[in-house]
Order: C-alpha cells, then structure tokens, then sequence
C-alpha cells in the first residue's frame, strides 16, 4: 500500500513526514496543495484537515490523519518492523517515558523559538512584513538558552531520549536547518548540540527527504 501524503515537497512539516517515511522504507506518493490559489483553504481540504494546513496523511481505506508528529508517530508504530527503529518498545515504560520527555522537550524547548526564527526572517517576509529585528533577537538568544539544556543532556548520551535516535531527534530538523541559516551561532557554541545536529542534517534520509 502506497501512503499519499497532501502537502508540499518541500514544507518544513511535509519533509518533517517525508524523513521518517524514507527512514521506515515506506512507499509514499506527495500530492501537492496550490497554495498560490489557497487549495489549502478549499472546502475539500478542510474536510480532511479543518485548520487549513498540510501535511495530511491519507491512505487507500480512507483513513485519514493529519498533524506532522501525529504522522510520524503513526508511521514510526505501523511499521514498527521495517526500516530503522524510531520509537522504543512500548512494553518498556521507563524507554517510553524518556521518549516522552523528548518529544516534550522538542515541542516545549525547541520548536517555538527555531520555527520563530524562520516565521521572523522567511515567512513574514513573504507575506509582505518586515523582520521584527528585536523579536528576532529575543527568539536566538532563547533558543540558545534552551539549548544550554540540550548540551546537559547530550553530553551524557548520544540521542534525546537515550542512546538510540527516535523521531523525537528527526522532528527538529526542519526548524533547526531553518534558524542554522540566521543564527549558526547557536548551534556553533554547543559542540554536543551541533555534533547531534550535524550527524541528524547528514542522514541520507534527510538529504533525500530535501529533494523536491
């Protein structure tokens, strides 16, 4: 069965899916959305994701699911036999648990401030406001606050939730790739950090995943 997967090839939380897809060995097919002529905002893709925003994962018996994470947890446990292992045995509560905390730790430390980054110098942009240079400011020297706490952490293991990479470590990818553009000050004043990151960036799933 093929996976088809509504979004943009190249949207931060389509490649997001594509990475772990590829890291899993699953077939997936993109369809694209026309932003250009707001697809995204049509009623026939609201029916599939009400808050007008990709990707959207669908499959040949109708099931549908959407929020980027959501996805990659789904894909990560239906093919949990296939291609790398990215999430931890469910019977062993403690590996879960630490599991937990990382995808945590990515959404609550990680996220608002690299995905901030990118609004404040890319998306806003493109949609005609200019960079709020002191809001910038605030997002860089936070993010590297927070990754003082990353640098505690990787120092005493080689992955966020332990010694094995899960999908917690590939979902920050593409914010950490966007914010390295404007801020690789952050990442360079953590060695611990930026070797974690440099190894991520490097996967041949991630190189692929980037291909339009």
């Amino acid at each position: 069965m093929v996976l088809t997967i509504i979004g943009h090839p190249m949207s931060t939380c389509t490649r997001r899916v594509k990475v772990v897809l590829i890291e899993k060995g699953v077939d997936y097919t993109i369809k694209p959305i026309d932003w250009s002529v707001g697809e995204h905002k049509s009623e026939a893709h609201l029916q599939k994701q009400p808050f007008g925003q990709i990707p959207v994962l669908e499959e040949e018996d109708g099931f549908v699911l959407f929020e980027s994470r959501a996805i990659t947890r789904y894909i990560a446990t239906k093919y949990a036999d296939q291609g790398t292992k990215l999430l931890p045995d469910p019977s062993d509560a403690k590996a879960v648990a630490l599991f937990e905390q990382a995808a945590c730790i990515e959404q609550a430390d990680f996220d608002p401030y690299a995905s901030g980054i990118a609004y404040e110098k890319v998306f806003n942009p493109m949609k005609g406001t200019p960079t709020d240079e002191k809001r910038f400011q605030y997002l860089v020297d936070t993010l590297s606050s927070k990754l003082d706490g990353y640098e505690r952490i990787l120092s005493k293991q080689k992955y966020l939730a332990g010694n094995e990479i899960t999908i917690a470590d590939l979902w920050h990818l593409p914010y950490a790739e966007m914010s390295e553009k404007f801020a690789p000050q952050v990442y360079e004043s953590h060695p611990k950090v930026n070797a974690w990151y440099k190894e991520l960036k490097e996967r041949p799933s991630w190189v692929k995943a980037n291909e339009a």
